[in-house]
Protein backbone atom coordinates (compact mmCIF):
# COMPACT_ATOMS: atom_id res chain seq x y z
CA UNK A 1 0.00 0.00 0.00
CA UNK A 2 1.39 3.40 -0.65
CA UNK A 3 1.45 6.02 1.54
CA UNK A 4 -1.46 8.13 -0.05
CA UNK A 5 -3.77 4.61 0.64
CA UNK A 6 -2.75 4.41 3.79
CA UNK A 7 -3.48 7.84 4.48
CA UNK A 8 -6.87 7.82 2.88
CA UNK A 9 -7.94 4.46 4.73
CA UNK A 10 -6.77 1.00 2.66
CA UNK A 11 -8.41 -1.93 3.65
CA UNK A 12 -8.55 -2.48 7.39
CA UNK A 13 -6.11 -5.55 8.80
CA UNK A 14 -8.24 -7.99 10.78
CA UNK A 15 -5.83 -7.02 13.68
CA UNK A 16 -7.67 -3.47 13.46
CA UNK A 17 -10.61 -2.89 16.05
CA UNK A 18 -14.16 -2.93 15.53
CA UNK A 19 -15.38 -0.88 19.06
CA UNK A 20 -13.47 0.41 22.15
CA UNK A 21 -11.29 -1.72 24.19
CA UNK A 22 -12.21 -2.72 27.45
CA UNK A 23 -9.72 -0.38 29.41
CA UNK A 24 -11.30 2.59 27.71
CA UNK A 25 -14.91 1.61 28.80
CA UNK A 26 -13.31 0.57 32.39
CA UNK A 27 -12.03 3.97 32.79
CA UNK A 28 -15.17 5.98 30.78
CA UNK A 29 -12.83 7.49 28.51
CA UNK A 30 -14.57 8.55 25.01
CA UNK A 31 -13.00 5.78 22.65
CA UNK A 32 -10.76 7.37 19.90
CA UNK A 33 -8.63 5.41 17.37
CA UNK A 34 -5.83 7.52 18.40
CA UNK A 35 -6.30 6.68 21.86
CA UNK A 36 -6.44 2.99 20.43
CA UNK A 37 -3.16 3.64 18.16
CA UNK A 38 -1.65 4.74 21.90
CA UNK A 39 -2.63 1.35 23.57
CA UNK A 40 -1.46 -0.50 21.15
CA UNK A 41 1.41 1.20 20.75
CA UNK A 42 2.23 0.74 24.22
CA UNK A 43 1.66 -3.20 24.14
CA UNK A 44 3.58 -3.48 20.82
CA UNK A 45 6.38 -1.48 22.57
CA UNK A 46 6.80 -3.79 26.11
CA UNK A 47 7.24 -6.66 23.63
CA UNK A 48 9.28 -5.82 20.94
CA UNK A 49 11.31 -4.12 23.57
CA UNK A 50 12.52 -7.72 23.99
CA UNK A 51 14.03 -8.07 20.55
CA UNK A 52 15.68 -4.50 20.51
CA UNK A 53 13.00 -2.83 18.64
CA UNK A 54 10.46 -0.02 19.02
CA UNK A 55 7.21 1.41 16.97
CA UNK A 56 5.17 4.11 16.65
CA UNK A 57 1.75 4.77 14.82
CA UNK A 58 2.75 6.03 11.49
CA UNK A 59 0.62 8.52 8.92
CA UNK A 60 -2.37 7.20 10.98
CA UNK A 61 -2.31 4.28 9.76
CA UNK A 62 0.51 2.17 9.85
CA UNK A 63 3.73 1.83 12.53
CA UNK A 64 6.99 2.81 11.99
CA UNK A 65 9.29 -0.02 13.14
CA UNK A 66 12.97 0.86 14.58
CA UNK A 67 15.78 -1.03 16.05
CA UNK A 68 18.16 0.69 19.04
CA UNK A 69 20.53 1.72 16.32
CA UNK A 70 18.23 3.85 13.99
CA UNK A 71 17.44 1.08 11.34
CA UNK A 72 13.60 1.52 10.36
CA UNK A 73 11.32 0.03 8.17
CA UNK A 74 7.37 1.05 8.20
CA UNK A 75 4.80 -1.49 7.77
CA UNK A 76 1.09 -1.09 6.49
CA UNK A 77 -0.41 -3.52 9.69
CA UNK A 78 0.39 -5.38 12.69
CA UNK A 79 0.05 -8.33 9.99
CA UNK A 80 3.23 -7.43 8.09
CA UNK A 81 4.74 -5.51 11.43
CA UNK A 82 5.77 -9.32 12.92
CA UNK A 83 7.56 -10.10 9.62
CA UNK A 84 9.28 -6.74 9.72
CA UNK A 85 10.49 -7.23 13.42
CA UNK A 86 12.04 -10.75 12.44
CA UNK A 87 13.95 -9.15 10.03
CA UNK A 88 14.93 -6.01 11.64
CA UNK A 89 16.62 -7.99 14.31
CA UNK A 90 17.71 -10.84 13.11
CA UNK A 91 15.55 -13.01 15.83
CA UNK A 92 12.60 -14.94 15.35
CA UNK A 93 9.82 -13.31 17.32
CA UNK A 94 7.67 -16.14 19.00
CA UNK A 95 5.46 -15.53 21.24
CA UNK A 96 5.49 -18.24 23.52
CA UNK A 97 9.21 -17.50 24.28
CA UNK A 98 10.13 -17.78 28.01
CA UNK A 99 12.58 -14.55 27.60
CA UNK A 100 9.57 -12.51 26.82
CA UNK A 101 6.70 -13.77 28.97
CA UNK A 102 9.12 -13.06 31.73
CA UNK A 103 9.98 -9.85 30.57
CA UNK A 104 6.37 -9.28 30.20
CA UNK A 105 5.59 -10.17 33.87
CA UNK A 106 7.67 -7.35 35.16
CA UNK A 107 5.74 -4.59 32.75
CA UNK A 108 3.71 -2.84 35.27
CA UNK A 109 -0.09 -3.02 34.59
CA UNK A 110 -2.01 0.34 34.43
Amino acid sequence: MCALCGVLGGPAHWTESAGAPEAFAARSQPHTRQRERQAQAAVLNAVLRHYGLGVGAWAGAGWQLSTRTGRSELVDDLGRLWRAAERLSGKSCDPLDEGLLAALERVPRP
